[in-house]
């Protein structure tokens, strides 16, 4: 009898035990939410209704984006937090072609480009995700994120059936949807939808493109409800059938809606890119959007029963050369902030539309969910200036790239035989001939998109879209014309995608005669480049310093480092490095004054500060607490 009493304690401990075991697994996967639920689920996010429905269940999508390569990685959770804690449950972000394959056969999705640990970590921190892997995105990107060796191809017609085109996408696609694909809602992971390119009503050039790239996602994995987004007039022509349309406005129009609704009468209505604000471009004012008719509209598509996603929820930064730029009626190029005016600044500080945005979605909050309490801020630092002690011409530096090249014509950046034969992105493009006489010198309107020209390495002027003659004095003997003709961005947007080749795009004229025999060097300064020039020959700063030129200084930061902004009075035009990093393009005609400089960027102690000036420097490199994007003018 003893022995059976023993055996029925140990059998009901067991049974507690197992039960126990079971209770937690109900408890993990059942009771969690969207950031711990993993288990397979069979519905997804349906439209079928006038009413989105996820798993069943009624859904509105209150969404923002935040693109992730214009985050430090060390800010990605901060930044997403403070996105739950305003009462969003979707992020939405594009995916950049052209960082993820800077070169045809290299790929990068690690550290920065890490795309899937940034979609887990959405999941993990509760929050839904529409993915927008274009190939073509826009989003103010140099050739709207489309990579710059497709224009190799002198019969390239982008974002067609080009055959060129589609088996690069198919390329591209076959390394990118795979990551994608496990992540998806029915897969367990919080990707709800993916958005079928991006604006294509407002090109339209090829019928069967938007069906090929709706196939290349299906067919490689994509199972989730498919969306396209257009601006109301282009509606029809950006849509593609299986893919529900959604429409991009800033103010809320009745035509607009039901231009929508006339389209697809039993769909849910969404606003895909309610527009929070708006870029810059150099040489205009900083654009804003008042907060409070900002918030009257979001309430105002939120009262008609649409879903909405606000772009930008938090802009963030344009780092290095990868901003884009208007080419229609005129050229311009934009600010290396993408600030945007959002509910969220560049560096992740609260302004009036967060809160009021805060106080609006706190009432659609579903039942039981209430919002996270808001992050607290990071510290900001003005930091003592960098002194700038040490010089180093550009003349000097010119050893330290890749190349020279020799050509009879000139070649423009994207042909270069450099990268490995994809040619030259980004940055600058140094052509130099031997001339034998003065005269007129005549751009022919070839030059992309601002050139320095120099005789024997002295300035003489300047080339730009509307100056299209110099006159070069006459001199003795055979003499050096040089050329430093800076990409300031491709076009973003558009319908002459294909005509975006930077540099020398055709010849250059001395009284009227084509020039010849040009020596090229590639100033794509990446980051292999700017570590290279430690070994240059750096002279101390002298007090009349020559230009263009390199400035090389120290900033020291104690304890952990905070963030702070670059501020350069007494400079002209030019890009900063932070420790062999390009933080992006400064310009004294801003509007943008201040280049945002991440804590995460910055080591405890010395940090390098390089200033690359094409024409007018100073010896200090300031650090402010407060960001200067320059005088503000309400969007119109």
């Amino acid at each position: 009898m003893v022995v059976l009493r023993m055996r029925n304690v140990h059998k009901r401990k067991y049974a507690l035990i197992c039960l126990c075991i079971v209770g937690f697994i109900v408890y993990k996967y059942l009771g969690m939410p969207a950031s711990g639920w993993r288990m397979r689920r069979k519905v997804g996010l349906n439209a079928s209704t006038s009413q989105f429905t996820l798993e069943g269940e009624p859904f509105r999508i209150l969404g923002g984006s935040i693109h992730y390569f214009r985050v430090p990685r060390a800010y990605w959770r901060d930044r997403l937090m403070k996105m739950k804690a305003c009462g969003i449950n979707t992020l939405t972000t594009y995916v950049p072609w052209s960082l993820h394959q800077p070169e045809k056969g290299v790929f990068y999705f690690h550290t920065q480009l890490d795309l899937e640990a940034y979609i887990s970590l959405a999941a993990e921190l509760g929050l839904w995700v529409i993915l927008r892997p274009g190939p073509y995105i826009s989003a103010e990107l140099d050739l709207g994120g489309l990579p710059s060796w497709l224009l190799r191809d002198g019969s390239m017609k982008l974002r067609t059936t080009h055959p060129g085109f589609t088996q690069a996408v198919n390329t591209y696609f076959d390394k990118l949807i795979p990551k994608v694909v496990p992540l998806q809602f029915k897969k367990g992971g919080p990707i709800i939808a993916v958005q079928v390119e991006n604006e294509y009503g407002s090109f339209a050039k090829d019928q069967s493109y938007m069906i090929f790239i709706k196939e290349a996602l299906q067919s490689r994995g994509i199972s989730e409800l498919l969306l396209t987004s257009d601006n109301h007039n282009t509606l029809k022509s950006g849509g593609v059938d299986g893919a529900i349309r959604s429409v991009k406005l800033q103010k809320l129009n009745q035509r607009d809606i039901q231009d929508l609704n006339a389209i697809q009468p039993n769909s849910p209505s969404m606003v895909m890119d309610y527009w929070t604000g708006w870029y810059d471009v150099w040489g205009e004012l900083h654009h804003v959007l008042p907060p409070e008719d900002m918030v009257s509209t979001v309430r105002e598509i939120l009262r008609r029963g649409m879903s909405v996603n606000l772009y930008m929820f938090h802009g963030g930064s344009s780092f290095g050369f990868t901003s884009g730029a208007l080419a229609d009626p005129s050229y311009r190029a934009l600010v290396s902030s993408y600030d945007y005016d959002a509910p969220l600044s560049e560096a992740g500080e609260y302004n009036p539309k967060y809160h009021l945005l805060r106080d609006l979605f706190s009432r659609y909050s579903s039942k039981g969910n209430s919002i996270p309490d808001m992050p607290v801020l990071h510290y900001r630092e003005a930091y003592e200036p960098a002194i700038m002690y040490q010089h180093l011409s550009l003349w000097d530096a010119l050893s330290f790239t890749e190349g020279p090249f020799k050509s009879a014509k000139p070649v423009n950046m994207e042909n270069l035989p450099v990268n490995n034969r994809n040619g030259q992105s980004y940055g600058y493009t140094l052509y130099e001939t031997t001339i034998t006489s003065g005269g007129i010198l005549k751009s022919g309107d070839n030059v992309r998109d601002r050139a320095l020209v120099f005789v024997d390495r002295n300035y003489i002027g300047l080339f730009k879209r509307h100056s299209l003659e110099l006159a070069v004095a006459d001199g003795q003997g055979q003499r050096t014309l040089s050329l430093l003709v800076e990409n300031c961005g491709r076009a973003h947007r558009g319908r002459d995608l294909d005509k975006q080749h930077k540099g020398l795009v055709g010849d250059i004229l001395l009284n009227n005669i084509p020039l010849r025999d040009f020596t090229i060097y590639s100033l794509d300064m990446k980051p292999s480049f700017i570590d290279s020039l430690y070994q240059a020959p750096w002279k101390s700063l002298p007090e009349s310093p020559s230009f263009p030129g390199f400035l090389m200084g120290r900033l020291f930061a104690y304890g952990y480092p905070s963030d702070t902004f670059v501020k350069l009075p007494g400079y002209e035009k030019g890009v900063v490095f932070i420790n062999g990093l390009n933080l992006g393009r400064y310009w004294s005609i801003g509007p943008q004054q201040t280049l945002y400089l991440p804590g995460p960027f910055l080591n405890s102690g010395i940090n390098q500060v390089i200033v690359f000036e094409e024409q007018e420097g100073d010896y200090k490199v300031h650090f402010e607490d407060t960001p200067d994007l320059g005088m503000a003018a309400d969007i119109q």
